[in-house]
């Protein structure tokens, strides 16, 4: 009875999650250095002239570490929220969580925006940078906004619509088989979306080097992508645990979670499309 809960709050137990993840990290970040350079010299360990070899490795074996944790520690997650751990309480700070999350990730894509609109609003020249430059660069064939990436803009905002019908059928109607629908129909348009914007990178006809608007498009709308893939694995998840029989009407935050991370990348992409795709044409 001395140590019974009195309170709404989860005291987590001891985890061996967060230092096997910054480690798993660091030797994630290592092993990136060191596959791009073709090996990084190390002075003055014990005395000796080391040379950490190039290659993938290094960076596979951080890489698998970090989705090591992700999966085990996410796994607990969801344990913990199978017995009860997530009160209301506990909810309203994993929703803060979630909303902090998505803010720094705004702040990411700002990042891209900035340097896309830096470099088309000043582009540099031969002579006087901020005069004699053009936009888009000389040489560079830009895409032709209506046609493919219209097409990914109605795919992604329809599987954002899915995944609304799926949140609105389980906490407002506590209709799962409708939800169930509405996650596959999302996870779906997510794939179909990557797939035309693989197809859409193999014909484009600039490469990502040897030009700033190559390197801005690329690192824009591929980091989009790369949240897109991770958001269908999100969607994917949730509709895994749906089928174990996991949320309920009132408790569903890792759902909740999923669909709002999904509405951020549809308004991340509406951004990308006008402004990269129609205005920087």
């Amino acid at each position: 009875m001395a140590h019974a809960k009195n309170h709404d709050y989860h005291i987590l137990e001891p985890s061996t999650h967060p230092v096997f993840g910054a480690l798993a990290g660091f030797v994630m970040l290592v092993g990136a250095v060191v596959w791009m350079t073709g090996g990084m010299p190390i002075l003055g360990l014990l005395g000796l002239d080391i040379t950490l070899p190039g290659g993938p490795w290094m960076f596979l074996i951080g890489l698998i570490g970090v989705l090591y944790v992700m999966f085990a520690w996410w796994a607990d997650v969801v344990a913990e929220s199978q017995i009860g751990d997530h009160t209301p309480v506990v909810q309203i700070g994993l929703r803060y969580g979630v909303i902090l999350f998505i803010m720094s990730e705004v702040m990411f894509f700002a990042a891209w925006f900035w340097t896309f609109f830096k470099h088309a609003m000043y582009p540099m020249g031969p002579e006087s940078p901020a005069v004699d430059g053009v936009w888009p660069p000389v040489g560079i064939e830009t895409f032709d906004p209506w046609h493919l990436p219209l097409i990914n803009t109605l795919i992604l905002l329809l599987s954002g619509c899915a995944a609304t019908w799926a949140h609105h059928a389980l906490a407002h109607e506590n209709n799962r088989k409708d939800m169930k629908h509405g996650l596959i129909i999302a996870v779906l348009l997510g794939l179909l979306f990557t797939y035309f914007q693989a197809y859409e990178y193999s014909h484009a006809a600039f490469g990502f080097a040897g030009n700033i608007y190559g390197a801005s498009f690329f690192m824009a709308t591929g980091f989009h992508g790369f949240h897109v893939v991770i958001g269908t694995i999100f969607l994917l998840v949730c509709l895994i645990r749906l089928m174990k029989g996991h949320f309920t009407q009132e408790k569903h935050i890792g759902f909740e979670a999923a669909a709002w991370y999904w509405h951020f990348v549809d308004v991340v992409w509406l951004f990308l499309f006008a402004a990269i795709y129609i205005w920087g044409q």
